[in-house]
C-alpha cells in the first residue's frame, strides 16, 4: 500500500513539476523574467559607486544609505572595499 501511495505522489510531483516548468517557458516567451528586480539596475549608479569607495574619503555606511542599500551590497558591487578579501 506504501509503495502505491509513493508511485503515485510521484507521479503528481512530475506533473507538477512539467506544468511549472511549461508556465515558466511560456512567461519567458512574453518577455517576462523572474526573481528579485536588482536595487541599482543602471550601471551609471554602480559605476558612481565604485568611485566613491575607490576615492576612500566617504564611509562605506554613508556610500550604503546614499544609494539605499545594504552595506554588504556595497562589499560585493566594489571588491576593494574589503581588506580582507584578496581581489
Amino acid at each position: 500500500m506504501f509503495h502505491l501511495f509513493a508511485a503515485l505522489a510521484e507521479f503528481e510531483r512530475n506533473v507538477t513539476r512539467e506544468r511549472t516548468l511549461a508556465g515558466l517557458r511560456s512567461a519567458r516567451a512574453r518577455g517576462r523574467k523572474g526573481g528579485r528586480p536588482k536595487k541599482l539596475p543602471r550601471k551609471e549608479d554602480i559605476d558612481m559607486l565604485r568611485a566613491l569607495v575607490k576615492e576612500g574619503i566617504t564611509p562605506i555606511k554613508d556610500i550604503a544609505l546614499r544609494f539605499g542599500v545594504s552595506r554588504a551590497t556595497v562589499y560585493r558591487l566594489a571588491p576593494t572595499a574589503n581588506p580582507d578579501k584578496p581581489t
